[in-house]
């Protein structure tokens, strides 16, 4: 029999392609073990949810309650009411990556809102290490942490520092991300996009003043050598290969987006140059923590990447909208 008192919650969910709507689910009342309730303040809405609308992510099934850029309060315990970022990605910890301290790319990784429902609905049950306290910022910046990771990581990665030539093709959230950090490592920063719309918000509201689109000739004065690191925040299997010719001897090319295609390239060229060829997936605690601390120090400007703040229950209605407006928004937050 149905137990006529069980609390409810409304849930965001991508029902099937095309199709996204408000359903209710049971509130969790209890945590499994290791596992925390938390009541979800804020959520950002990510390319890869658009993605998930248009039918286009590959490792998903319908129906998802979408949602992975969070933030939340603990329900219960000492700590109840603190404020949190919720890092997605659960990994299995035995594999071979968690063991040598890489769970961003656990081989059994499930991430909330893409291989598990995800955070757009009141409140999540979180593994317990997975949260992460965000004293000083707002509900809506500790559910932009996420995001600015991942680009965070990539940074990491590609170890560019002060005196770094860098190219991030891209202009989207995830590419501004990688554009903030490479910036604030010390790297000079172009950014290359097909939108020119992109370009110049990137311009108007994060002071990026090298910009450029495919057709520019690029590679000429204090340009001519190539770029140290090439960061592809694309997700386009043919702006990857073409990043490719852009490279400095002695450069790196930094996949942040992913393809399903195969990708080439020629293999004298490669090592001509000793390129390397760096994949960056998701993020780690310590890209967390620096992109928070870095959004407490001011360094991050939160206000210009928040492009609107949506409450759940108009989302229905908006969703299409914000899907074909992608060139004119940075990052949308949703209020449960």
């Amino acid at each position: 029999m149905k137990d006529t008192n069980q609390k409810m919650m409304t849930c965001g969910v991508c029902v099937e392609p095309g199709t996204f709507a408000l359903e209710q689910r049971a509130l969790p009342q209890e945590p499994p073990p290791g596992y925390r309730l938390v009541d979800i303040a804020a959520i950002g809405i990510c390319g890869t949810d658009y993605h998930i609308f248009e039918g286009k992510h590959p490792f998903l099934d319908y129906p998802r309650v979408i949602g992975h850029e969070l933030s939340g309060r603990l329900v219960s315990g000492d700590d109840a009411g603190q404020l949190v970022v919720i890092n997605p990605y659960v990994s299995c910890g035995t594999c071979r990556a968690c063991r040598r301290g890489k769970p961003n790319c656990c081989s059994e990784i499930a991430v909330f809102g893409v291989h598990r429902d995800g955070g757009m609905c009141a409140r999540l049950a979180v593994p317990a290490g997975n949260l992460y306290p965000a004293d000083g910022l707002t509900p809506e910046q500790a559910a932009m942490v996420e995001f600015l990771a991942i680009g965070a990581h990539a940074v990491s990665r590609s170890q560019c520092g002060p005196g770094d030539l860098v190219l991030v093709t891209g202009a989207g959230p995830i590419g501004l991300g990688t554009a903030l950090f490479a910036r604030l490592a010390g790297a000079e920063v172009h950014l290359m996009d097909l939108s020119r719309p992109r370009l110049e918000t990137a311009r108007e509201l994060f002071g990026f003043e090298h910009i450029h689109t495919p057709d520019d000739p690029i590679l000429t004065g204090d340009l001519s050598e190539g770029f140290d690191v090439v960061f592809d925040a694309t997700g386009n299997a043919k702006a990857i290969e073409a990043g490719f010719p852009l490279i400095a001897h002695g450069g790196s090319s930094v996949l942040v987006s992913v393809v399903k295609e195969t990708i080439t390239f020629t293999d004298s060229e490669f090592h001509k140059r000793e390129m390397r060829i760096i994949g960056s997936r998701n993020a780690l605690k310590a890209d967390f923590d620096r992109v928070i601390a870095a959004i407490r120090a001011g360094d991050i400007p939160t206000d210009a990447i928040a492009s609107a703040v949506v409450p759940l229950a108009e989302l229905p209605a908006r969703f299409a909208g914000l899907v074909d407006n992608r060139d004119h928004i940075i990052k949308v937050l949703v209020t449960p």
